[in-house]
């Protein structure tokens, strides 16, 4: 693969689920790009707004809630962000978040990629109303151990975060056999309150409705590099963009391969955009030389910059 031009080697970052927190719109109420809640709306035709602001943690944590107010959170950041004047050398986001890169790197419009999310989120909750799941974190075991536990007890990996941070998938009795497996070993497994098995085979009833919304959305060049959580690659080709994002669904987030990728491109800076920081910590564990910034109000966009 050739090599990509770079404007600056910082890149944005935006993490997905789990990362939401109840009013974590207030902050950003007298930045102009607070508009977007009100453009969320309207596009959907419910209060998003609402979600962004009043929302308790309950609310957050359902799908259909957690996806839409996260991404337009996001994309609310994403343009007071580019108002500074500053072009990233390439984006990624993390599940949820890979459709924020999205949006800040140009390959889709605001309402386009909110309707995916919304699409995304409702086809998803159908999917693990289908077939009940969950997810664990395995906390400071290696990740072959937890792969072949994996393999015996039949989850799947979900998310490579980070060695010693990997997070499983599966049905709540598989789920109890990795827990097993792992017994007595150093570490922790955590359950998540998600409440499905995302980014596993689980998810497969989610590909029919999903694809159908896919088709409908435009895909643009983008400005900057997206590093896909499918493959770990940095793609600039709009064409790429429906079949990655359907794969999405059923397969692992590759948050390792994606940090090193960033720092094979040169990327020496990391911001991450969210509500509270997340991956960050992530970036810490794979590439602890790489500098780190978390923006989640707007006084932190100058010490950002």
């Amino acid at each position: 693969m050739a090599p990509i031009p770079m404007t600056e080697p910082t890149a944005l970052v935006f993490p997905g689920q789990g990362s939401q927190r109840p009013g974590m719109a207030a902050p950003w109420r007298d930045d102009p790009a607070f508009a977007l809640w009100g453009r969320a709306d309207e596009l959907l035709g419910r209060n998003v707004t609402r979600l962004g602001l009043d929302a308790g943690a309950d609310e957050l944590r359902e799908p259909v809630n957690c996806q839409v107010a996260l991404f337009v959170h996001h994309a609310v950041m994403t343009q007071a962000w580019q108002r500074t004047g500053r072009r990233p050398a390439a984006v990624a986001g993390h599940s949820l978040g890979e459709y924020s890169a999205l949006l800040a790197a140009g390959v889709v419009s605001f309402a386009d990629a909110l309707w995916l999310v919304d699409a995304r989120a409702r086809a998803t909750q159908a999917a693990a109303n289908a077939a009940p799941g969950g997810m664990v974190a395995c906390l400071g075991h290696d990740t072959e151990a937890v792969a072949a536990a994996c393999r015996e007890a039949g989850a799947h990996v979900a998310n490579d975060n980070a060695e010693g941070q990997v997070v499983v998938a599966g049905s709540h009795e598989a789920l109890g056999g990795v827990v097993r497996l792992l017994a007595g070993r150093s570490g922790r497994v955590v359950p998540l309150q998600v409440g499905a098995a995302y980014h596993s085979p689980h998810m497969a009833a989610a590909v029919p409705a999903f694809s159908r919304a896919v088709r409908r959305a435009s895909f643009a060049p983008t400005r900057v590099p997206v590093v896909a959580n499918v493959d770990a690659r940095p793609h600039t080709d709009s064409a790429d963009w429906p079949a990655l994002l359907t794969d999405q669904l059923t397969a692992p987030v590759r948050w390792r391969e994606t940090v090193m990728t960033l720092t094979a491109m040169g990327v020496t800076t990391v911001v991450e955009l969210g509500a509270s920081p997340v991956l960050t910590g992530l970036v810490k564990r794979v590439a602890p030389e790489t500098a780190r910034t978390t923006v989640s109000a707007p006084d932190h966009l100058a010490v950002a910059a």
